[in-house]
This record gives structure tokens, C-alpha cells and sequence, in this order.
């Protein structure tokens, strides 16, 4: 990649537009025979480009989201084919992240800028063998578009009759920062669903369902248009108890579409902005409304899909759609919290708890590559990271939590053991490093993280009336936190092959943290001072009772008791759930695990299947039984966290298992625990050998395994209580039940 952008500016236009939408028009001409022509453009916000009359690429939401006053991406384009002897290119601006309104606590600026700038070169080589490139630069003509306004949380407003007029030119945005090429995973538009059921509320409101909650934007038709007609819809998750459109949770976010058309048959599909939605209120329309006429188009990184699950009861696998929903839907250019509020952050405890869930489903490699250097170049000198990236405080907000902050060493190890990439480790190794050595030097005491603002365990069942906070001590969350940020920094240096003074620093470290967790929390000599499900979920899979039998024995009881004495369910919130299954697999309770898995009474994963979710809900009760919402302030019903079971279904159900020591399934164990109730379970997950596939299925009295390892690749299998060695090729076993 040449990099010929790097001496083109920025350029804007009037700032007293507003939050108009600007577009920029250059006319050149070719006098020679074109040998090839690449583009390269960047934007702060984000951009379409035209070409001819030919949009360049079929990327949405370009260039993406980053640290802008660090790095902002640039895109290539080969438009060789596109240009002729006379040309015209014309490149849109929409405000994106960069000067939308953000968050729920905001002025009416955006964040970074309050207009958006774009900034390209286009380099074209001749078949003589000369070359010329063609910068953006104040030559170029700017004019009002016909997008009114388009906000990341506010939708589009668009007037179809409006013609551009170019009398102005283009103005130099002065904007410093490094602009870098993409090392992200475009955005596309993946899939296109159609119109399931127009409905007429009990209020009278029209409703097009399209029967899934998706991101993405809705795109219409209209045939008739005599011109000048406002059509309007506004976008929303589910529908009330009495069948009402209901976007309460929205909250401050207007996800609405606002189109003033021109005279006859026109489509239209917002530009610069994306919805989460499976319901669209049409307020305004100027013709019969009919379904063919509209389609919810899916957004999303358009990362490859790599892991299949299915298994033989109906409500788990439409658990697991919904989690690959949720997935895609908060996977758009950043690891997203939510799709439709006014949030859509880069909330780092949700992407770290889902992190092991994506990279299964998903390549996820490059996605959270590019999200990864942004959260490295917002982590501050003294080696705190900010709960989400990008920081839309500037740095402000200095309330950092454990278990969110902890995303900067969970994430690069789950990521290397994924994919085996030593660079993207030791990449990241400073990152981890420095999170670490932050942990040890805040608060009261060096072995204990003690003191300051947690978010604890965020949502859990246990948490006080009204609060979003779980019961759990939040030091104590903390600490165990910073023991297993402690081990992964250790396993990284190990890996990476540090120095003995590193490794037995971190090692002291490590022990020190475990003595001063077993000291501080355990009471009665095998108890923990705060007695919740998630207490004794996190001591036992971080390994705090490495070297103490009796005390692991004892907490794993324990952790049975709570779980059974509230009806065989769990308690947990998002930082406790994402390890429940794992763990109880671990302490030789996978029948339990599977209780839970399948329990259908609130609390569960299967009672929002149950409730007709289509995605994975924030809440364990975002709606109650009777129909109620939880609140409106803090209820997404499209949030990925407690999908991150999905893994322990491939892991576990399934039994494909990565091995730290062999990363990027280079030797696999395959151990699948089979439940008679289920019948059946099948996955296969692609890797770079490709693909690994196990099955069961219970015949009579018998289980029935398959087992499918392609070539470059080893494995382990774990049948029952027997163990074979396997090398490339197809394996069938039986064991009895």
C-alpha cells in the first residue's frame, strides 16, 4: 500500500451547516491510457464515494470508529475500472462517531469535531509509464447534501428534492492526527430480510415486524410519490404486554428516518447512520403500505463465520441463533454493548466475557485486532484502562473497574489461543503488562485491590432492590480479577519467552495475590466472606485454591448448595455467568451444568427463548412473566454477555477444546459429555487446517461419537474413560450411557 494519502489534507465544508450533511464534487480528466487507478480516503466521521456515478466499494459506516486524535484508518480501493477520459468523483460526509452525540450524558457537540472532513488521494498510473495523483484540496466544490442531518443515534433525515448546488469550495480542516491504513473488518450489508407481518396495534399504530432483531437500516420503496410527501418511521426492539409499539429504552436516542420525496417511483436507504430494530412505526406515508416495498438490511464487521452448533432441543439452539445474532449485531466496526440506545460503546467487560464466544462463531482475529490497538493507545501512562474504547470522555472519567479494565489481558490471551499468533501477543504484552502493574499499585494494599468505584457483578439475580450491582463483594471480585490477570500476564511471558528476573517477578506476584484473596476472604476456614454463586464461581475457575483440596472441595460444594437452594438456578450477573458452566464442569458437576443449561423458570437463558427473544437480553428479566419491562433506563434486549454459554456448548456439549499449549488448533482435545434429555449435538469449528467436527447422539442405550480432525492437525478424544490419540481423518466410537 502506497500511502499517497498521507500528503493529501482534510478538507470540510461551511461550518455553518450544521449538522447538514456535506458533499464534495472534483472533475478530472484522463488524457492518457490508464494503466490502473487506486483510491485512498479517510474520513472523520464517515464517507460514501462516488465515481462516476458508481459508488466505490460497498462498505458502510467507513472508515470506522477510532482514537481520532491518534489514528484515523484510511481505505484502498482498485477503481481502475470506473474511470474513464472525463471524470467526475463525489464524496459524501456524514458526522459518524466523530461529531455525533454521544453517550447518555452529552452537550450538543460531538465528542471530536462538531462537522465532519474527509481526506483521499487518488493514484493513477498511465501506460507510458507516468503517473499522477489527484489530492483533496481546496479546488474541490462543496455543497449541502441532501442528507438534513444523520446521527449515530438520531437516524437520517433526507430531502430526495433537493439538488446540490456546488457554489462554494471546499475548506482545509486542520485536524492532526496519523492516518494509518485499515486494520480493521469492513462493515457490509450481509443479509436482507424481509417484511414477516404488518400489524395494526391495539392503538391503531402500523407496524412493519420483520421478525428478528437485527442492526442495520430499513430500505424502501415507494412507487407513486407525487412529491413533497414527509414518509417517517421510528425504529424499536419488542412490543409492550398489550401489543403496543414500545422504544422507552431507547432512551435519549431518536432512531428515526425522516424522507421528503420527489415525484414517482425512488428508494431509499440511510447513508451515514445504522438502527437496532425489529419493529418499524410508520408514522407518515404517502401510499398503500405494502411489505414487499420494505427490507431491513443487516450491518455488520463482515468477519467469516467459523463455528456451527446444533444439537436436539428446539429452545438451545434458537439460544445459540439468538447469541449469533447478538454477536453480528454488536459486532459493527467495535465490540459493541448494545445496537440501539445511546450507548453503542465499546464497553470492555462485554467484549472480554463474549470474546472466547466470538472467536468461535467468528474469525475474529483482525476485528479485535484493530479494537485492540485503540484500547492500547487509551490506556493511560500509569497503565489504567478506561471502562470503554473509544473514551468518549477524553480521558475524564478516571473510574476504571475491575473485570472491565481486565479485557486488556483477557482478550490478547483468548486471541492466542484461538489463533496462535505470537505477534498479536507480544504486540499486546506492554498492554498487559502495564494494566497489571496499574492493579498492583492501586488502593490500599499491593496484593489486594481494594478501594474505589466497582462495577461488581453487573446485573447478577443477588443484586439489593434497585440496584444494578450483584451482591458480591466487589474486592473481592476485584482481587480474584487481579489474580487472573496476574496468571495470563504469566503465561504470556512464558510464551514470549521473558526474562527469568520477568517470570519470577510475576510469579511472586501471582502467589502473593492468591495468599492475600485466601487470607482476607475465606472465613470459618472454608467459606467465603461473601456467600454468592458467583463468589465461589470465580475462586475456583481463576484458581484460587490452587495447592488447598480441601478448600476447592469444600467451595465446589458450596457452590452446589446456593445453586440448588434457589431451585436449581442461577444468581449470577455478567461477570459470573460467563465462568458458571465451565466451572461446574470442572469440579465434576456437568449434569449440573446442564440443569441450569436447561432450565426454562426464571432466571435462565431459556426463559427469554421463552418470552419470543430473538437476541440475547441484558437482563435476566428484561421482561417479566407478565409482560412488564425492568426499567427503561438500562434494558437492551439485544446484548451479547450472557451468550457467552455459547462456548461452553462447544467446548463442553460438543467437546471441542483448544489447548493453551498447542494454540490455534494445532492439537485439539476433543471430550465431549453427552445428556440424554438433548439426544443429539453436533459442531464443527473452522480453523486454519479446517474443519473440526464432533457429534453425539444417543441410540437405545448407547452414544454414538463422531469425530472429524482435517489434515495438519492432531487430537486428544476423550470417550467416556477412554483417551485415543488421533491424526487427520473421520472416527466413529461408541460407549455405553
Amino acid at each position: 500500500m502506497k500511502n499517497y494519502i498521507k500528503n493529501a489534507s482534510f478538507i470540510s465544508g461551511d461550518p455553518a451547516w450544521g449538522k447538514r450533511c456535506p458533499i464534495f464534487k472534483k472533475e478530472f480528466s484522463a488524457s492518457k491510457k490508464i494503466s490502473s487507478a487506486t483510491l485512498e480516503i479517510t474520513a472523520l466521521g464517515v464517507y460514501e464515494c462516488f465515481i462516476n456515478g458508481s459508488r466505490v466499494g460497498d462498505r458502510y459506516m467507513a472508515p470506522g470508529w477510532t482514537i481520532y486524535p491518534k489514528r484515523v484508518l484510511f481505505d484502498s480501493y482498485d477503481v481502475t475500472d470506473i474511470l474513464k477520459g472525463k471524470n467526475v468523483i463525489k464524496v459524501g460526509l456524514g458526522h459518524g462517531w466523530f461529531a455525533s452525540k454521544l453517550g447518555w450524558k452529552r452537550s450538543d457537540d460531538g465528542i471530536w469535531g462538531n462537522i465532519p472532513a474527509f481526506a483521499c488521494a487518488m493514484h493513477i498510473e498511465y501506460t507510458d509509464g507516468s503517473d499522477e495523483v489527484i489530492y483533496s484540496d481546496t479546488s474541490w466544490l462543496a455543497a449541502k447534501s441532501q442528507v438534513l442531518m444523520s446521527e449515530i443515534y438520531h437516524g437520517e433525515n433526507y430531502d430526495a428534492k433537493y439538488v446540490p448546488k456546488y457554489t462554494t469550495n471546499a475548506r482545509i480542516f486542520n485536524y492532526k492526527t496519523k492516518v494509518v491504513p485499515s486494520d480493521g473488518v469492513p462493515v457490509r450489508a450481509t443479509e436482507r430480510i424481509s417484511v414477516k407481518e404488518i400489524i395494526t396495534t391495539p392503538k391503531g399504530e402500523v407496524l412493519l415486524d420483520f421478525g428478528q432483531n437485527v442492526t442495520g437500516c430499513l430500505e424502501f420503496t415507494v412507487r407513486s410519490a407525487k412529491g413533497g410527501e414527509v414518509l417517517r418511521g421510528v425504529c424499536g426492539e419488542v412490543l409492550d404486554a398489550n401489543g403496543n409499539f414500545y422504544n422507552e429504552n431507547y432512551r435519549l436516542a431518536d432512531p428515526q428516518f425522516t424522507y421528503t420525496a420527489k415525484a414517482g417511483e425512488q428508494t431509499y436507504m440511510p447513508h451515514y447512520t445504522f438502527y437496532g430494530f425489529r419493529y418499524i412505526k410508520i408514522i407518515s406515508w404517502c401510499e398503500e403500505i405494502l411489505p414487499e416495498n420494505f427490507t431491513a438490511v443487516v450491518m455488520h464487521s463482515d468477519m467469516k463465520r467459523t463455528g456451527y452448533l446444533k444439537c436436539g432441543h428446539k429452545k438451545l439452539n434458537k439460544l445459540y441463533e439468538n447469541t449469533v445474532w447478538s454477536n453480528r449485531d454488536n459486532f459493527l466496526d467495535i465490540p459493541t454493548d448494545c445496537p440501539q440506545r445511546d450507548e453503542r460503546l465499546g464497553w470492555t467487560a462485554d467484549a472480554q466475557v463474549f470474546c472466547r464466544t466470538a472467536s468461535i462463531n467468528y474469525d475474529t482475529k483482525d476485528f479485535f485486532t484493530k479494537w485492540l490497538r485503540d484500547v492500547a493507545l487509551e490506556q493511560k501512562e500509569n497503565g489504567r484502562i478506561p471502562n470503554y474504547i473509544p473514551d468518549i470522555t477524553l480521558g475524564a472519567d478516571e473510574f476504571t473497574s475491575s473485570a472491565w479494565g481486565d479485557a486488556a489481558t483477557i482478550i490478547p490471551w483468548e486471541l492466542y489461543v484461538a489463533y496462535g499468533d505470537k505477534k498479536l501477543l507480544r504486540e499486546h504484552y506492554p498492554m498487559m503488562r502495564a494494566w497489571l502493574e496499574y492493579i498492583h499499585n492501586d488502593g490500599e494494599s499491593e496484593y489486594l485491590w481494594l478501594g474505589g468505584n466497582k462495577f461488581n457483578d453487573w446485573l447478577a439475580m443477588d443484586a439489593p432492590a434497585g440496584s444494578y450491582r450483584g451482591s458480591t463483594d466487589p474486592f473481592l471480585i476485584s482481587t480474584a480479577f487481579y489474580y487472573y490477570s496476574a496468571t495470563l500476564v504469566l503465561k504470556a511471558a512464558r510464551v514470549l519467552k521473558k526474562s527469568a528476573e520477568e517470570i519470577s517477578y510475576l510469579e511472586n506476584m501471582r502467589e502473593k495475590v492468591r495468599e492475600a484473596f485466601i487470607a482476607e476472604y475465606v472465613v470459618d476456614g472454608n467459606r467465603l466472606k461473601t456467600d454468592t454463586q458467583t463468589s465461589y464461581v470465580l475462586a475456583l475457575h481463576f484458581g484460587l485454591c490452587e495447592g488447598r483440596p480441601e478448600l476447592y472441595r469444600s467451595f465446589a460444594d458450596r457452590l452446589i448448595e446456593l445453586i440448588e437452594g434457589f431451585g436449581d438456578r442461577l444468581q449470577t450477573g455478567f461477570l459470573g455467568t460467563p465462568y458458571l458452566l465451565d466451572t461446574l464442569t470442572e469440579i465434576g458437576r456437568a449434569d449440573k451444568a446442564y440443569t441450569l443449561l436447561k432450565q426454562e423458570k426464571f432466571p435462565s437463558w431459556l426463559f427469554s427463548v421463552n418470552m419470543g427473544a430473538t437476541t440475547i437480553w441484558e437482563h435476566w428479566d428484561g421482561i417479566n412473566e407478565n409482560g412488564e419491562f425492568w426499567s427503561t433506563d438500562m434494558n437492551s434486549f439485544n446484548h451479547y454477555a450472557y451468550g457467552s454459554v455459547c462456548s461452553w456448548m462447544y467446548r463442553t456439549m460438543c467437546g471441542i477444546r483448544p489447548v493453551e499449549e498447542t494454540p490455534g488448533y494445532t492439537h485439539v482435545v476433543i471430550a465431549p459429555i453427552p445428556d440424554k434429555e438433548i439426544g443429539y449435538a453436533t459442531a464443527k469449528v473452522e480453523c486454519a487446517y479446517g474443519e473440526i467436527k464432533s457429534a453425539w447422539k444417543y441410540d437405545d442405550n448407547k452414544v454414538r461419537y463422531s469425530i472429524s480432525i482435517p489434515d495438519g492437525i492432531t487430537a486428544t478424544a476423550k470417550i467416556a474413560d477412554k483417551t485415543y490419540e488421533l491424526t487427520a481423518g473421520d472416527y466413529t466410537f461408541w460407549s455405553e450411557e
